[in-house]
């Protein structure tokens, strides 16, 4: 009688500033210990900050994303003249084998890396001129389009995260 290996728990990646990693621009984090614990529970978690993996400091200049022409652009808000765009895509692109072998991804909302369609678009005027995703997050979801993805935000209810837990489970046995 041979014994079957265990498998090995889906792979889910998370913005390193909700593990309660100091990573943010202005050097703290976003904690979400409730959350991390409900997602540790099923899956490896994969700890990712764009930002800081992109070379970027912390702290660091604050950045937004700006329409600029036919592009969007992830600019500094003191200084226009700071552009990390750059920076934050060839992050991605040095992901991306990383990214196709995970199974779901938890990003920080409002985030001009990690927002997943709630990170506020600026004009060049600097007026919110509507909603995106960060620069880092929408290669993501450009890449892997079945990828379940999901902000903090939205995992703060019971059923929400019951129902991200099951989407990557789905998507692991490739469901």
């Amino acid at each position: 009688m041979s014994l079957k290996p265990a498998l090995a728990p889906p792979a889910v990646g998370i913005s390193r500033c909700l593990l309660g990693e100091s990573v943010r621009y202005d050097g703290g984090h976003r904690h979400q210990p409730a959350l991390v614990a409900a997602l540790s529970q099923h899956f490896h978690l994969v700890a990712i900050c764009p930002e800081t993996e992109a070379g970027l400091g912390v702290p660091r200049p604050a950045v937004q994303l700006v329409q600029q022409s036919d592009e969007i652009r992830a600019c500094g808000v003191a200084d226009a003249e700071l552009d990390v765009s750059t920076a934050l895509v060839d992050c991605a692109v040095r992901h991306r084998a990383q990214l196709e072998g995970l199974h779901g991804f938890v990003f920080k909302a409002r985030s001009p890396s990690c927002g997943v369609g709630s990170t506020p678009l600026h004009g060049e005027q600097g007026e919110v001129v509507g909603s995106t995703s960060g620069l880092f997050a929408a290669r993501v979801q450009a890449w892997l389009p079945r990828l379940p993805l999901a902000e903090e935000t939205q995992l703060v209810d019971a059923a929400a995260c019951e129902d991200f837990i099951a989407r990557v489970w789905a998507y692991y046995r490739g469901e």
